[in-house]
Parts: structure tokens; C-alpha cells; sequence
């Protein structure tokens, strides 16, 4: 059956029992695909039969379907033409591993951070009635938000949904629970009931009701709409929704085909009343009997084998900078019963689930909630204690406000790792840790910090823990480090804004910050080939900056290069304009920043990504001769796709 749909409108005669049939063939589809690539599988697999019901009912892609977050969307992606390209999926030139606009008119709007379904959604319902032309029905184009998977859990949403409460733009929301955090039991007369209040005849006796006790006294009115709510509520437990102005339906079995088409056929045939939200229960991994049995596991997945289910595993190697980090913040905090760890719905993706089982009245894990987690960490450490709020460097973009406002302008000692930091591979640009080093550098009373390997990153750690004069902030890759020497069992402090000198030359200086160090090491190997004396340095701190190293490095070369692991405006940012006000570019220093470059970076392998992006000890070589310029050499410049 799959193989004869190439575009959801083949969907639209089969029947229920047929549909069942591709949504069987669509769980084993997504299942060996995300095999063979990796990828967020639980998720995906949660929502197969919701997928196949909301395109056989929905005129997609008139009918505006938007996915939160999009981890969620491989089965949408295998209905809407991208079949033939799902193994490609994640990886360089192939499709993304998150819905894009620019790679379906079936994603009307990207997304791979979570939460923005429901306003954008709401945004462009509101668009519709602006531009619907007289004549045309209300009902005419219908749009689609699916929220879940924790996405609930973030303000974003219950912002969005008081705003479109309030402005009744006719939206459907569908509320993925697949984690039961929300629904009562799920059954046959659950199911009925959500048909008959989602039904035509049910809603407009509803409004007819409404209108009629609207000519009560206001006391009376007030009772009339308290007893409905009250009922309904009984029944469905949407209490909370139908406050924010949403008429609630469910909850309904989300893997039961017989349940979702003829209640989605209500909705879409509904032409007045206030948005609905649609809570469905689903199981994440469903179908898949290792994904249902460690759906943490399978969230997202290595390539694996469908039989066993076993994941493949790299060769042991290095450590992880994660793992680093996690056993770095224990060790210390084994000293300090201050210390506190604090993520936002990412505990094993940031190390505290280790935190957790060591410390777990110490370990906060506080949703999807971004700005909650800062200024939460806010207030504990306004009555001394060490709060460590571990987010993703991408993720962290969405508390700015709170880091600003809560806890820099007030001098508040949070210590913040940022994991993921630099380019990430798979995930590609939305997961890019691309600007931490430009949004913190500018905020006053801001340490930051960048180790150069997993053994610097233990002592950042320990610095971290014994700085209480405000805010510090250590950013980190995603992977293995480098495995050159052991990471010690608990890390040593670091002189807050020293850098250190590696290696000695007279003739160019390579300062990185981060772990580009060891590109600019074999930069230096082979600029020696070539007869040129190099000195590398690595920075530590892009703030406070080692301004006496930095001087020295500008006053004793001829070519000064930064490189950094983060956007334009950063590290070498802050070096620039310190040398620019010492006068250093009057004595004709050549000055080269090398960063990632002003664009966005596709998903590739890490090694493509950074050699995309002109920050490989190549390009550090082409452009230190290029600056000298004695003919040696060409620059070269980030690649701009």
C-alpha cells in the first residue's frame, strides 16, 4: 500500500482499514530507514497513524500542517515525496533531519527547537482571515499544529495559546501526550465522547447555548458557562485548556485509526467556533518493541540493527567532553554540598543524568524551560548556592533575556555549560552551538571560558566551582576529545583571564580559543616546514581577555591569527578592538580572524562542516602566507554554502 502513495492526496480514497495497512508499512519504512542513518526514532514512530490520518483527512499542503520541533516529522516526510530520499536522511546533501521549508511545500514552517508550533501556527491562521477574499468560507484552509514530546512543557506554548484563545482564530492544535504526563485513562467511552462533542451538531448547539445564556443575568450566565465547563472538564480533564480559550476534545487512543479519522473529519468540517486543541495519547517507539522497551534510549539513535535493535558503538576512544564534564561536576561537588546542577529536559544529553543518580535532590531537571532554568538558578544563587545550569550552547539562545537581565546585571555567580558548542554534524545549523561566544561576550560581568581538550575542561570546571565574584560561563564541543593525556580525577582552578603559550616563533601567532588548538599545532608543524617560525598560544578566556599575551603575540609578529569555533563578533571580535585602541595596527601588524563564517552550515560530518567552513590547519596555513604576503600562498576563504 505504501508504495502507492507518492503524495498524501493518494490517501484520500483508501479506506480505514487500507490506512491501517500504510500506517504498518510506514512504522517499518521509518524504522529501517533511521537504521541505516541514525535519527530521532521514538518520536518519529509515536506518531505513524496520526501522520497517515491528518493527510488522509486534510487537503495537505493547502491545509497548513506544522510539526513541533520536527524530530517528530520522518513518517510526514516518506508521505510527501521524500520517500526515495530518506536514507539520505541527516546525512551531507541529503534531507534534513527536521522539517525546512526549503525542502517541501509539505513543511510550511521549520522547526528543530521546540515549542514555536502553536504561535506560528496561530500566525498563520490569522493571515488566512486576513487575506480571504469576500465570498470565501471560513473553513476553506484549515491549519494544523502538532505539539508534544515534551514540547508542552515550555512557556512559548501557553503563550501562544492564551493569545489565540483570546483572539479566536479557527486553529487545530493536537497535543501528542506520549508519556501519559496529562491523560486520564484512554478507552471506548472516553473515544465516544470525544466524537460527540467534536461533532457538528454538538458544536452548534454549544454556540446556540451560549448565545441564549448570554441574555441571562450576569449571575446566571456566569453559572451556565461554569456548569459546561465543569461537565466537559469531568469528562475530559481539559479544564486547563478550555481556560486559555480553547474548546477541548479528547483524550482519544492516537494509534487507533477508527477513533482519529472521524474525529479529525469533525474538526475539519467545523466552520465557527474558538480554536480546538485535540489531546491525543500516544506511546513513543511504538510498534518497534526495543524503542517501546528504552524509549529514552531510542529517542534519537546511531545507526542500529532492526533486528536486535542493538545500536552500533564506535570503537572505545577518548573520552566524551560531556562525560568529562559530568564526572568533573561530581568530583567537585562530592567537596561542596552547595553545589547544584540545573538542565532543562536534557539530562542525558548534557551528563547530569550521571549528576542525577549521584546527587538527585541536587539535580534539577525543569522541562523545556529555558528561561525558568536561568532565572531559577538565579534565585538559588542568591542564598549561596553553586547552581551549574548545563544547556546546549543552540538552546541557551532562548533565555537570553534571563542571563542578561537575572543574573549578569546583577552580578549573580551561575555557572553556565554549554555543551554542544561549535558545529555538531547531523543536526546541522539549528543545533549549531554557532553564537554563544557573540551573545555572552557583550553582556558586562560575563567570564567565558573555552577548553582546548577534556583535560582543560576539568580544570574549567574547577574554576567554575571556586568563582563567586558574578557569572561564568564554559562552552564545550559535542564528542570525544583528544585522548593526549589523562583527565585528572577532579580538575585545578585556573588564574581567571590567563592564557598560556604552547609553542614559541618570531614570525606568525596562532591564538585560538577552543579546541582548534590542535589545528593550529600541525598549521604550526608545517609552516616550520615551509621556514616559517610560529608561536601558538592558547587564550582560555575570551573574557576577562590575557591582553598582556595579546600584546606580546602583536608586538613580536608580523601576522596575528584568532581562531575561534564560533560566529563573526566573537573572540576575534574582542581581540580586534582591544588591539585597535593599544595602537597596534599602526605598526603594521596583519591581523586575520578566522571564525565560522556569516552563513548558516548544512548537517555533515564535523570534520566536512569545519573544513567547509575554512577553520582546518589548511586553511590556517593558506592564510598566514596569504597575510605575509610573499607569494606563498592563497587565501582561503569559508566556503559559503
Amino acid at each position: 500500500m505504501l508504495d502507492r502513495v507518492r503524495v498524501p492526496a493518494d490517501l484520500k480514497n483508501f479506506s480505514a482499514e487500507q490506512l491501517k495497512q500504510v500506517a504498518a508499512e510506514l512504522r517499518a519504512e521509518t524504522v529501517h530507514a533511521v537504521s541505516q542513518t541514525g535519527g530521532h526514532l521514538g518520536a518519529s514512530l509515536g506518531v505513524v497513524e496520526l501522520t497517515v490520518a491528518i493527510h488522509a483527512v486534510f487537503d495537505t499542503p493547502k491545509d497548513k500542517l506544522i510539526w513541533d520541533v520536527g524530530h517528530q516529522a520522518y513518517p510526514h516526510k516518506i508521505l510527501t515525496g521524500r520517500r526515495d530520499r530518506i536514507r539520505t536522511l541527516r546525512q551531507g546533501g541529503g534531507l534534513s533531519g527536521f522539517t525546512r521549508r526549503s525542502e517541501s511545500e509539505y513543511d510550511p514552517f521549520g522547526a528543530a527547537h521546540s515549542s514555536t508550533s502553536i504561535s506560528a501556527g496561530l500566525g498563520m491562521a490569522v493571515a488566512r482571515d486576513l487575506l480571504r477574499k469576500p465570498g470565501e468560507k471560513r473553513g476553506d484552509q484549515n491549519v494544523i499544529a502538532v505539539i508534544g514530546d515534551g514540547a508542552m512543557s515550555a512557556g512559548m506554548a501557553y503563550e501562544a495559546m492564551n493569545n489565540a484563545g483570546a483572539m479566536r482564530s479557527r486553529l487545530i492544535v493536537v497535543l501528542n501526550d506520549n508519556d501519559m504526563s496529562i491523560a486520564p485513562p484512554v478507552g471506548a467511552m472516553s473515544s465516544y465522547l470525544s466524537r460527540l462533542i467534536s461533532s457538528r451538531p454538538f458544536l452548534s448547539l454549544r454556540e446556540v447555548m451560549a448565545k441564549v445564556a448570554r441574555r441571562f443575568p450576569a449571575p446566571l450566565e456566569r453559572a451556565a458557562r461554569r456548569a459546561d465547563e465543569f461537565a466537559r472538564g469531568m469528562l475530559t480533564g481539559g479544564t486547563l485548556f478550555e481556560e486559555l480559550g480553547f474548546y477541548y476534545v479528547g483524550p482519544i487512543d492516537g494509534h487507533n485509526m477508527d477513533h482519529l479519522l472521524p474525529l479529525l473529519r469533525n474538526l475539519r468540517d467545523a466552520e465557527a467556533g474558538p480554536p480546538v486543541l485535540l489531546h491525543v495519547v500516544t506511546q513513543k517507539g511504538k510498534g518497534y518493541a526495543p524503542a517501546e522497551a528504552a524509549s529514552d534510549k531510542y529517542h534519537a539513535v546511531a545507526k542500529f540493527n532492526v533486528v536486535t535493535g542493538a545500536q552500533n558503538k564506535a570503537p572505545p576512544g577518548p573520552p566524551t567532553y560531556t562525560n568529562v564534564f559530568a564526572k568533573a561536576l561530581i568530583a567537585e561537588a562530592e567537596r561542596d554540598d552547595r553545589i547544584v546542577a540545573v538542565t532543562a529536559a536534557m539530562p542525558s544529553g548534557t551528563g547530569l543524568d550521571a549528576f542525577a543518580k549521584r546527587f538527585p535532590k541536587r539535580t534539577f531537571d525543569v522541562g523545556i524551560a529555558e528561561q525558568h532554568a536561568v532565572t531559577f538558578a538565579a534565585g538559588l544563587a542568591t542564598e549561596g548556592i553553586k547552581p551549574f545550569v548545563a544547556i546546549y550552547s543552540t538552546f541557551l539562545q532562548r533565555a537570553y533575556d534571563q542571563v542578561v537581565h537575572d543574573v549578569a546585571l546583577q552580578n549573580l555567580p551561575v555557572r553556565f555549560a554549554l555543551d554542544r558548542a561549535g558545529l555538531v554534524g547531523a543536526d546541522g545549523a539549528t543545533h549549531a552551538g554557532a553564537y554563544d561566544i557573540a551573545y555572552l561576550g557583550c553582556i558586562p560581568q560575563m567570564v567565558l571560558m573555552a577548553p582546548s581538550d577534556e583535560v582543560e575542561l576539568a580544570h574549567m570546571v574547577a574554576t567554575s566551582a571556586a568563582f563567586d565574584d558574578g557569572p561564568i560561563a564554559f562552552r564545550f564541543p559535542r564528542g570525544e576529545g583528544f585522548g593526549h593525556a589523562e583527565v585528572p580525577a577532579r580538575g585545578t582552578p585556573i588564574e581567571i583571564g590567563r592564557g598560556r603559550v604552547l609553542r614559541e616563533g618570531t614570525t606568525v601567532a596562532l591564538l585560538s580559543y577552543g579546541t582548534r588548538l590542535e589545528e593550529c599545532l600541525r598549521a604550526a608543524e608545517e609552516l616550520a616546514a615551509r621556514g616559517l617560525s610560529c608561536t601558538v598560544a592558547d587564550a582560555r578566556f575570551a573574557k576577562p581577555l590575557d591582553t598582556a599575551l595579546v600584546e606580546r603575540l602583536a608586538r613580536e609578529h608580523e601576522v596575528l591569527i584568532t581562531l575561534e569555533e564560533g560566529s563573526v563578533c566573537g573572540f576575534g571580535g574582542l581581540v580586534m578592538q582591544h588591539l585597535a585602541w593599544k595602537g597596534a595596527f599602526d605598526s603594521g601588524l596583519k591581523f586575520r580572524p578566522m571564525c565560522l563564517p556569516d552563513t548558516f552550515i548544512d548537517h555533515e560530518t564535523p570534520k566536512a562542516q569545519y573544513d567547509a567552513a575554512g577553520l582546518s590547519a589548511r586553511s590556517i596555513v593558506a592564510n598566514a602566507l596569504a597575510a605575509l604576503g610573499d607569494g606563498r600562498g592563497a587565501a582561503i576563504a569559508p566556503a559559503r554554502a
